[in-house]
């Protein structure tokens, strides 16, 4: 126990609090999920042209989850492509696309309002100029790279990286 109330104690400012799951009564607290472990933290919205993302999403969170990474989504309508419905936008990511990685509640992700994590990643990296801005996230919890929307989850550049921070 002494372990694990240190590493909490040592967490990251912007990794402390707890975010709802999407589609849940249920949160997740960032600093016990992220504990030692890479995090790839990513943008979403259910209706953008990216969010055939979430397929190459899920697939690097299954080869990579045994490894020492968590990948988590943070639904946002930032950018006005989240659906109002927050029970439609599950349906999206969970049955269409057979999400089974951590996915958040609709949230702020840029500006003013921004999460507590956003606002951090923002700052460190720049804020996310669109939907599925990927944010690899070392285990020390500092920002490690940015990669943009255009940068498909199977990109060989995201995997090398990815790689990197895991054998660290």
């Amino acid at each position: 126990m002494g372990l694990t109330s240190t590493a909490f104690a040592a967490c990251e400012p912007h990794l402390q609090g707890e975010y709802r799951k999407l589609h849940s009564k249920d949160s997740v607290d960032l600093c016990k999920l992220t504990e030692n472990k890479v995090t790839l933290v990513v943008n979403t919205a259910s209706h953008c042209g990216f969010t055939k993302q979430f397929k190459g999403l899920e697939a690097l969170h299954k080869q990579y989850k045994d490894k020492g990474l968590v990948v988590v989504g943070f639904a946002s309508d930032d950018f006005k492509q989240e659906d109002s419905d927050e029970e439609k936008a599950a349906g999206i990511c969970f049955v269409n696309f057979g999400v089974t990685f951590t996915m958040m509640a609709p949230t702020h992700v840029r500006g003013g309002e921004a999460n507590t994590l956003f606002k951090y990643l923002g700052a460190e990296s720049g804020e996310p100029k669109w939907n599925f801005n990927k944010y690899l996230v070392g285990k020390n919890g500092k920002v490690i790279q940015h990669f943009g929307s255009m940068t498909d989850p199977d990109s060989g550049s995201l995997k090398k990286a990815i790689e990197a921070a895991l054998a660290q």
